[in-house]
């Protein structure tokens, strides 16, 4: 398994959501094809076909959890896969 796939199946267990790398997260993200855009501490992700905009803040090296489930809940409800 790529180190995508699993980064990803980690984020689907949803059992350690506090200790996602936030790069890794970032670059999982524009993988499955969302665009990056940057303003200030705010990394925005949006994807043609994805209604909701997914807005990422680093918490040191690791992404904060809150922001790591709304990423699982997006990952789920429009069915993306590595």
């Amino acid at each position: 398994m790529s180190q995508l796939g699993k980064l990803l199946s980690r984020i689907l267990r949803g059992t350690s959501d506090n200790g996602i790398d936030f790069q890794e997260l970032c670059g999982l993200l524009t993988h499955l094809g969302f665009q990056m855009r940057i303003r200030g501490s705010h990394h925005v992700f949006s994807k043609s076909g994805v209604v909701e905009l997914i807005n990422l803040q680093c918490d040191g090296a690791t992404a904060k959890p809150y922001q790591v489930k709304q990423v699982r809940n997006v990952i789920v409800k429009y069915k993306l896969e590595v």
